[in-house]
């Protein structure tokens, strides 16, 4: 294999930990859920982080218990509310102190800082593949 200029190394090592980071903040946002309930308690959307309608649960007999608004009226209550419940779950993963992780930009600035041209490329932490 040819030797590559460090510079490139470099490009690739970042490379390859951006797509790290990216997976695990897509994972993090796709396990979020949220259900709850209509006012009535009888419909229970699921709703994921995107806002996108994943399924929506009706009690036995429900549509028979309601007319066409008041059934429209309930349902959208429960989805906005389910909606805005995923959105404050989204917020707290993406901003927990306990995933951030340390920035690219200060790794690469040490690995510079410390100036040996035959040193090895920061590989944050991970394994070597």
């Amino acid at each position: 294999m040819a030797d590559f200029h460090p510079d490139v190394k470099l490009a690739f090592s970042v490379t390859r930990e951006l797509r790290h980071r990216i997976a695990e903040v897509r994972e993090r946002a796709d396990a979020i859920v949220a259900r709850r309930p209509s006012p009535s308690g009888l419909v229970i959307p699921e709703v994921d982080a995107t806002g996108r309608l994943r399924d929506l649960f009706l009690a036995p007999g429900t549509c028979d218990r309601f007319d066409n608004h008041e059934l429209v009226a309930d349902i959208m209550a429960a989805i906005i509310e389910s909606t805005e419940d995923a959105q404050r779950q989204y917020r707290f993963a993406m901003h927990d102190p306990d995933s951030r992780q340390r920035p690219i930009s200060e790794i690469v600035r040490e690995w510079r800082a410390e100036g040996d041209p035959g040193q090895q490329v920061p590989n944050f932490g991970k394994v070597e593949e």
